[in-house]
């Protein structure tokens, strides 16, 4: 499998391993640090209906029966095809939260990719891009969305930003 996180020295790792953003809708990782500083595993079980996976690491759950997605990318700057992934797993999340199922999108910190999927859920369900961006760094961590490609996707919105995803940049 190609690697699709990057240690970024400057980013902490989270003190939990999941938080509720709104109510039905986690955010997480596959890693958080407990009070001793000490770095475990984050592995979900079955206390979710849904798990939307941007990463995936084998002993991380979700437990058998529990639905899981998986569209595995970089924390990077994404393809049209990957841009399109994030659209339809945010949708998911939206028809889950629609029908009262709890919900957790997470990454490996469960900052970046998470949050781009979790925040364009929360635009779809009408949350301007600035306050879909606020309330995931309040809720889960002032290192969410750090990376500020993905909030240029935010804000330029992600129907504009596919078709120009996969363009040659200019010599």
């Amino acid at each position: 499998m190609a690697k699709t996180h990057w240690k970024n020295p400057d980013a902490p790792c989270p003190t939990t391993p999941w938080n509720e953003i709104t109510p039905g809708l986690w955010m997480g990782g596959h890693v958080w640090s407990d009070p001793g500083g000490e770095v475990r595993p984050a592995v979900a079980g079955d206390e979710f209906d849904l798990v939307i996976s941007l990463f995936a690491r084998p002993g991380h759950g979700p437990d058998p029966g529990v639905e899981h997605l998986v569209g595995d990318m970089p924390d990077a700057p994404l393809t049209a095809a990957q841009l399109d992934t994030v659209r339809r797993l945010a949708r998911s999340a939206s028809e889950a939260l629609d029908a009262g199922r709890r919900t957790l999108v997470r990454c490996f910190y469960g900052y970046n990719r998470s949050g781009l999927v979790v925040a364009q859920c929360l635009v779809d369900r009408g949350a301007s891009p600035d306050e879909a961006i606020a309330l995931v760094r309040r809720e889960r961590s002032p290192w969410a969305l750090h990376n500020t490609v993905f909030t240029g996707y935010l804000t330029t919105g992600l129907d504009t930003a596919a078709p120009l995803a996969d363009l040659d940049p200019l010599p």
